[in-house]
């Protein structure tokens, strides 16, 4: 090979090693910039992450509160009660003062139309509401109809001497007479068609507080028999449904803190009068 040759030879090989060279530093060079791109990049915060709300809890179910008021209450607070029922059209009759099962399901009523525990109960949840519901009864809504206070008429004459429980079956009344005064007055209810209340003239033959019919199985409390099984007592059923029921031939009385005073000053061998006219 000529001196020429070998040196244009020595002459490429050293321009390619150059270049070799240069290629690498270059890349090298090339990657120590990318290098701090890629850490600027890796210290961004992360995007946000959604978190999906909790499921909302179901809402608790309602508690009664303290009895306030309840079934076999007698006073003038469920009068009340019952005057206010009355005038949202809840409790139909006359307020009685008891608390019968008519007034049980008429709270009953008005508590499931309002969410309410249905109870037939008062509580006081159910007291608010309802006096937020009504006004203060008036005397004449606590009387209810005129059927609630029944005028008598004039007194029979067998009536005008000594002790005696004068039943008047045409005013629905009962007065307590002495001597010709009227002591007390009571409104009460009679036998049905089949098992009228006898009229006529007896005697208190005996008294018995808390009594139960051996026939019906009935409560008669305060009861004062006056002939054969027929006596004056206290009616759960006429102070919870009025009129809209009858005896077996009692002498009903719906009014029994009245018939309480009334048991205690009747004696065995007072007259007792039935009258109809």
């Amino acid at each position: 090979m000529s001196l020429v040759r070998r040196l244009v030879l020595v002459v490429t090989i050293s321009v390619l090693l150059s270049t070799a060279a240069y290629g690498a530093g270059w890349a090298s060079r090339h990657d120590d910039r990318a290098v701090p791109v890629v850490a600027e990049r890796a210290d961004r915060p992360p995007a946000p992450t959604r978190v999906p709300a909790p499921p909302a809890e179901p809402r608790p179910e309602p508690r009664p509160g303290p009895r306030l008021l309840g079934p076999g209450d007698q006073s003038p607070e469920v009068r009340g009660l019952q005057a206010r029922l009355a005038q949202i059209d809840w409790f139909e009759g006359d307020p009685t003062g008891f608390y019968g099962d008519l007034t049980a399901a008429a709270v009953r009523g008005f508590q499931a139309k309002r969410e309410i525990p249905e109870t037939g109960e008062v509580d006081r949840r159910t007291l608010g509401r309802l006096h937020a519901m009504t006004t203060e009864p008036t005397r004449a809504e606590l009387l209810g109809t005129p059927e609630a206070a029944n005028a008598p008429g004039a007194l029979d004459e067998r009536c005008r001497t000594g002790r005696v429980l004068c039943i008047d079956k045409t005013t629905s009344t009962l007065r307590w007479v002495v001597d010709g005064e009227v002591l007390q007055t009571l409104d009460t209810r009679f036998g049905a068609t089949g098992t009228p209340t006898r009229e006529g003239v007896f005697s208190v033959y005996r008294k018995s507080r808390d009594h139960v019919s051996s026939l019906y199985g009935s409560a008669m409390p305060y009861a004062m028999f006056f002939d054969g099984g027929q006596a004056v007592h206290y009616s759960p059923d006429f102070a919870a449904v009025g009129y809209a029921g009858a005896s077996h031939g009692c002498v009903n009385i719906r009014d029994r803190d009245g018939i309480a005073r009334l048991y205690e000053q009747v004696q065995v061998g007072d007259t007792v009068v039935v009258s109809w006219y």
